[in-house]
């Protein structure tokens, strides 16, 4: 059966919270095309939901009853509990009801305003848009607030950054629940970047660049094509027909990365998906990913991801 999804919308919603998750869960499939997920929208009354942006508002299907029974319940953005500090009592209800039967609950941008008011958060570390830190410190001193990571994963309760962020929790969560390839597919669908650094260990499928003229994209695919070889920094330069100087800042702008930290994150991020895919040793998957030796692959793995590669492949594969 597919997981089950309850999108819960509040007046003042963002409207682009409420609609992308829907996108990327949905694009979520096997291979024979069968759906991973069922999103249901859910609203107080199946009443009319008011965007906070935009002059719009959503008809959603459903009242609130789908939170009794979904696997997963979600809060986008909004608005409305940062203006007073509460939600309604039949949303907080619902909420506590989902959570304390072991649902999982999400929220994206400022929909953890309205986990913290239910006290869901309390004592959490949670994310949120950065833009209002200052009101949801004070209003909610007991949680854990996080303003400069893209999203907190803890366990039953996950939280995202602002906007785009969003996107990069749901991935993470199809990730989780059903590994690199199938959200790595999922972004494509989506036409969005299957990974951006969260700030915490991501199980990351290798992110393909998009397109682009006049950039390094092009050597970026170029380079991701030859992990296992060594690459250096005027060999891609050279590629790009750039100066070392200019193509290291071009580059830098583009990415938010130096070139050998970015070719380090890329090899890093394959020596996981052939951890998940592959039953190659750790040393051929250190070769295969260009970080030369076992030796060198559990440190940059353990820097990086937080785990031994042993302990990922188990978490993934079940060896």
């Amino acid at each position: 059966m597919a997981h089950r999804i309850a999108l819960l919308g509040l007046n003042e919603v963002v409207g682009f919270d409420l609609s992308a998750p829907a996108q990327v869960f949905g694009a979520a499939r096997a291979p024979d095309e069968t759906p991973f997920y069922e999103t249901f929208t859910c609203g107080v009354g199946g009443l009319p939901i008011r965007a906070s942006r935009g002059g719009f508002q959503i008809l959603p299907d459903h009242d609130l009853e789908p939170l009794a029974t979904a696997d997963t319940v979600l809060v986008p953005g909004t608005y409305a509990a940062l203006r007073s500090g509460t939600v309604e009592p039949v949303v907080a209800e619902a909420l506590r009801a989902a959570h304390d039967r072991g649902a999982r609950i999400i929220s994206t941008c400022t929909g953890a305003s309205v986990l913290a008011a239910v006290g869901l958060l309390d004592g959490r570390r949670a994310a949120s848009h950065w833009d209002w830190a200052g009101r949801l410190r004070r209003f909610w001193p007991a949680v854990e607030w996080d303003f400069d990571v893209l999203f907190v994963d803890d366990g039953d309760v996950l939280t995202s950054a602002g906007v785009g962020a969003g996107i990069d929790l749901c991935l993470h969560v199809v990730r989780s629940d059903h590994g690199s390839l199938v959200a790595n597919q999922a972004a494509r669908r989506c036409v969005v970047p299957p990974f951006r650094e969260g700030g915490q260990a991501q199980y990351i499928e290798r992110p393909v660049p998009q397109g682009g003229i006049g950039g390094t994209k092009a050597t970026q695919s170029w380079a991701l094509d030859r992990l296992a070889d060594p690459v250096s920094l005027d060999e891609m330069a050279t590629h790009a027909r750039m100066s070392i100087r200019t193509f290291t800042r071009r580059f830098r702008d583009e990415t938010g990365l130096s070139p050998q930290k970015w070719l380090l994150q890329q090899r890093v991020a394959h020596a996981r998906l052939l951890l998940e895919q592959t039953d190659l040793s750790v040393d051929l998957v250190a070769r295969r990913s260009g970080l030369g030796s076992a030796t060198a692959l559990r440190q940059h793995f353990q820097q990086t991801v937080g785990v031994a590669p042993s302990a990922y492949r188990r978490t993934f594969r079940g060896l």
